[in-house]
């Protein structure tokens, strides 16, 4: 059996694409993930990487090796994982590299045996990542530019989670990646059904001040009184400046009636947890092209749950929601605007989205993704 190294600088348990990606892998594959935390038997090996937490010396000298455009030791700096690997390694030949994420690329080829096939997962672009942040723009699109203007042109594969993603990456460098987008698996449920009026909303997902999730709670204060919200989020590696944002949005809650917060879970039981819901939201203001181009695991996560969704106009999101009549689009990024398309409905209008979400809960799976991804290995191994 051919032999697949899964690299990803995140934590497996919330990070749903890649335990999807893996799964997909191991029905034909030998496995090895690397990754900063995984549940157990999640691959044939784990091997974990420590999160690693730089010094203010080293952020000092990080940021200076940044600013003079000396992107490999700034790499080296950030991320020192490549000697512990090749000693727990030990040198297995690998057959593929999948490298999650453009900081992963640089150690696949560091890595990487002679006939090893690299292929890149590059989940959104790089260089547009968090773009909207001035500090960002200066130290970290150059860096983020570099990897992929040095690296990409080497890769046998590349896959993206969206169509304006892959244009992009194709436009600007070169390499037309595959869409796989991040559908989850399907789940065999019917939608909740209810007599009583209330309608129920959920928002799940990473807390990031980009995200503004703030106007979501401020939502609440144009609905209806029938209207409640439920807030589930995942603050990412226990970051101290996410902390303090999700503590300033529960503090903000506190000001409004009908707003809870739920302890967040594992991706493999979110589907669970969502089915007591009516309608997911999706609100990603598009203040950097990722926003902009976004196909987020939430909707597919909502879709398998059997939900209604409303989003703001986010092109590729609603265009799934507008096709399948799935749920709302609001005319802006705005709490009224949100507000606006929700208010008007009822149980019944709710009740078929549910509906339609059902109908084409299995169409938009993972299950066509799971051949994509297969394809694509077999084609580069072959």
């Amino acid at each position: 059996m051919k032999k697949v190294l899964v690299l990803v600088f995140s934590n497996l348990k919330h990070d749903a694409r890649v335990m999807r990606q893996v799964s997909f892998l191991k029905k034909n594959y030998e496995v090895t993930v690397c990754c900063h935390d995984s549940p157990t038997a999640v691959a044939t090996e784990v091997i974990l990487l420590p999160t690693v937490r730089l010094s203010p010396f080293q952020k000092l000298v990080g940021g200076v090796l940044l600013l003079c455009r000396r992107f490999s030791m700034a790499y080296d700096l950030m991320y020192p994982y490549e000697t512990r690997l090749h000693s727990v390694l030990n040198d297995t030949c690998f057959d593929a590299i999948i490298a999650n994420d453009i900081e992963t690329l640089p150690l696949a080829f560091r890595l990487k045996g002679r006939n090893t096939r690299v292929v890149f997962d590059a989940h959104e672009y790089a260089p547009g990542h968090f773009e909207d942040r001035f500090w960002w723009r200066i130290f970290f699109r150059p860096f983020n530019t570099f990897l992929c203007r040095t690296y990409i042109p080497k890769i046998d594969g590349m896959m993206t989670i969206g169509q304006g993603l892959a244009d992009e990456y194709e436009r600007n460098f070169g390499k037309r990646p595959v869409v796989v987008t991040n559908a989850t698996s399907y789940y065999e449920v019917k939608p909740s059904n209810s007599d009583v009026p209330a309608i129920k909303l959920i928002h799940h997902g990473i807390v990031t001040r980009s995200r503004r999730i703030e106007l979501i709670i401020q939502m609440i204060d144009y609905l209806p009184q029938y209207y409640t919200l439920d807030l589930m989020l995942v603050v990412p590696g226990g970051s101290s400046k996410q902390k303090l944002y999700l503590e300033e949005l529960k503090a903000l809650a506190r000001t409004k009636n009908r707003i809870k917060f739920q302890e967040p879970v594992t991706s493999d039981k979110i589907n669970s947890v969502l089915q007591q819901y009516d309608i997911g939201i999706i609100l990603a203001p598009p203040i950097n092209f990722n926003y902009s181009n976004g196909l987020p695991n939430k909707l597919y996560d909502y879709i398998q749950a059997r939900l209604g969704v409303v989003t703001g106009p986010t092109p590729e999101i609603a265009n799934v929601v507008n096709m399948y009549q799935i749920g709302v689009v609001s005319n802006g990024f705005t709490p009224a605007s949100l507000a606006q398309k929700l208010s008007p409905l009822g149980r019944r209008e709710v009740q078929q989205f549910k509906d339609n979400s059902n109908k084409i809960a299995r169409n938009l799976s993972s299950e066509k993704n799971e051949v994509i991804v297969q394809d694509l290995l077999a084609s580069i191994l072959n």
